[in-house]
């Protein structure tokens, strides 16, 4: 009985949507800062620097909505910081596949502890260690690192520029209503769980490891899959996690070949990153399955719009669906690791609080 009422559980959270709690500026914000970089790109007739200069624009998921311009603004300029020189790294170090796996363990470990450190807001580390692992598979060639990593910063000006038009607009708007907050300083964590670190950087780089072993062309999606499901807050929130996003995997990888049969143009591809863009923000914080069918798609295109493999989308399809499926298993293997480590720092926590309360006392 228990376990039909668990799956009945599950069944219903597969279609409620949770109370929407952002603002409805935030979905046109983020698809008009992937937007405009990719169809510049496309308009100047060079849709691969468009996409590289796209990625960058998704470091507007990093603005916080509440503290004072100036505290907004230092966070989006160090996540502008953070996205060019994860793919900065990521391609200096993709010159071998044993070498790239070692250089995204240590990076994610590096990452993840500074994002715990600082008490970082969800996103996290998660769209860091993303371009890292994009970055790592594509073919080493140095003399395009400069002007990849260029494109990249493009695109961070771009949308930093973006993000004080808005942000200041709202600090007014907040102001004039009264409900401006006072500013927020940031927060550091000086318990940072470096063992929850290390656990992160270790599944990333066996994630990206088992890619290059299996030979697959672009390993980065098992790495990006198992981060994803990593960061669930709990083990059940991580179990849900892999469940959803396998079947939202499935389901919008037949939305990505529909989308890969009948748009056969690269204005086409760009409009489409943009809408899918706009509907995964609108639907990200309700509910997190529904937000996969499209996130699945996007990615698809943001990554393989230029490939020649478009020209192929069943083997495209099936080929990625691999990728992520295990990458999805092994971040739940990896999240049961995080939540055990969660439960032993915390214990440990509790204890050095009794103990410190002990003393004073």
């Amino acid at each position: 009985m228990l376990y039909k009422e668990a799956i009945k559980k599950e069944i219903l959270n597969l279609f409620h949507l949770k109370q929407n709690n952002r603002a409805l500026s935030i979905p046109f914000l983020a698809a008009f800062s992937v937007g405009v970089p990719i169809l510049t790109g496309y308009f100047l007739g060079n849709l691969q620097y468009g996409i590289y200069a796209c990625i960058s624009g998704l470091v507007i998921l990093y603005l916080p909505h509440k503290g004072s311009l100036t505290h907004r603004m230092i966070t989006i300029l160090i996540s502008s910081f953070g996205f060019m020189a994860s793919f900065a790294l990521g391609l200096l170090f993709s010159f071998n596949p044993y070498v790239a796996s070692v250089a995204l363990g240590l990076f994610s470990f590096i990452v993840h502890w500074v994002v715990l450190y600082y008490k970082t807001s969800p996103p996290g580390s998660f769209f860091f260690i993303l371009i890292a692992s994009m970055a790592l598979s594509n073919p080493f060639d140095l003399a395009q690192i400069p002007v990849k990593t260029g494109l990249i910063g493009l695109g961070t000006i771009f949308t930093c520029i973006l993000a004080l038009s808005y942000t200041a607009f709202m600090v007014r708007k907040e102001e004039n209503a009264g409900t401006r907050e006072a500013p927020k300083m940031i927060q550091k964590n000086t318990f940072a769980n470096s063992m929850e670190a290390i656990i992160m950087g270790v599944f990333m780089f066996l994630s990206l490891l088992i890619g290059h072993l299996l030979d697959f062309d672009k390993p980065y999606w098992i790495p990006i899959s198992c981060s994803a499901v990593m960061m669930g807050a709990s083990l059940y929130h991580i179990w849900q996690r892999t469940l959803h996003r396998i079947l939202g995997t499935f389901i919008g990888m037949g939305l990505s070949w529909l989308i890969l049969n009948f748009v056969d143009s690269a204005l086409g591809i760009c409009i489409a990153i943009i809408v899918l863009q706009f509907i995964i923000e609108m639907l990200i914080t309700r509910q997190y399955v529904l937000a996969v069918i499209f996130i699945t798609p996007m990615t698809i295109l943001m990554a393989e719009a230029a490939s020649p493999m478009m020209q192929n989308p069943n083997e495209l399809i099936q080929l990625r669906l691999i990728e992520i499926v295990i990458g999805s298993i092994l971040g739940a293997i990896g999240g049961w690791f995080l939540y055990k480590e969660k439960i032993r720092y915390h214990a440990i926590r509790g204890l050095q609080k009794i103990s410190l309360t002990v003393k004073r006392k």
